[in-house]
């Protein structure tokens, strides 16, 4: 587990537990764990969490930008930051990143599955490799890290996850079968877990990006043009075609749902998969 200097800023958990978080800062004391939480929408909600007053653990592969983040993240918002190098797909790699963000910060108390991936093949090329590929890392690797966060909030009767989808678990896409089955079987997971959750103070909830602004999105915009010849500003019309507001999502408008999921006050909030993608899914 690795430590930003801003780790001596954090504030008594007791006091918030307690009731006393400022209004400007709701999640002081509280303790926030992204996976994927380097880059893109992690990064983003990870500085919305840490800004709300919350201590952060960014959860990647990539020791040199997760080190870089956290200090960064921890030094503007003084709150304490860290992070855990980790395969998100591995049991053992969760349940270590969990228990060293406890050891380092205190229980987590909001869970952000973030990582995923969102490689495309049309079926016919979709082979088994690569279907649990897009399995693993979007789908397991958010049961992974549940199963080694949710017991503590359960006996501490208080917890949010949040799990990252997209519209690719609302509606069907082409090319992408295996992404999209994936991306459904969040929004399964979010469903039925809330269900079991319901009396026990956590909440499960799905955020569900349509295309957003972000290193994998500019990939997907790359691949279009070296294959199709077109213009990049024609490529990204074509995948947001079906967005009435005609744009990409910016991370930060993400960020936002997940912080105002992640908030005490939305105890009634459970089992919803909220798309943010203006208007493509309704």
């Amino acid at each position: 587990m690795g430590t930003a200097n801003a780790m001596a800023q954090a504030p008594a958990k007791t006091a918030v537990r307690n009731g006393a978080a400022p209004r400007e800062r709701p999640l002081a004391g509280r303790h926030a764990l992204i996976t994927g939480g380097n880059r893109g929408i992690g990064a983003a909600v990870a500085e919305r969490l840490a800004m709300l007053g919350a201590g952060v653990t960014l959860v990647a592969r990539d020791a040199a930008t997760l080190d870089a983040k956290s200090a960064a993240i921890g030094k503007a918002h003084g709150v304490p930051a860290g992070f855990a190098v980790a395969d998100v797909t591995q049991e053992a790699a969760a349940a270590s990143a969990i228990a060293a963000a406890n050891a380092a910060i205190g229980p987590v108390d909001i869970l952000v599955n973030n990582a995923g991936s969102g490689k495309s093949a049309p079926f016919k090329r979709t082979d088994l490799a690569f279907w649990r590929a897009m399995m693993d890392v979007n789908l397991t690797s958010a049961f992974l890290f549940t199963s080694a966060a949710l017991p503590a909030m359960i006996e501490a009767g208080y917890g949010r996850i949040v799990n990252v989808a997209s519209t690719a678990g609302l509606v069907g896409y082409r090319y992408v079968v295996a992404y999209c089955a994936a991306k459904h079987g969040v929004i399964g997971l979010t469903r039925s877990l809330a269900l079991e959750t319901a009396k026990t103070g956590v909440t499960v909830n799905a955020v569900c990006p349509g295309y957003v602004d972000t290193d994998m999105t500019r990939e997907t915009i790359a691949n279009i043009v070296k294959k199709t010849g077109v213009s990049e500003d024609e490529a990204i019309a074509q995948i947001t075609a079906g967005n009435p507001q005609g744009r990409l999502i910016e991370p930060e408008e993400v960020a936002s749902a997940v912080a105002w999921l992640a908030l005490p006050e939305q105890a009634a909030l459970t089992g919803q998969a909220i798309p943010v993608a203006g208007g493509e899914v309704m």
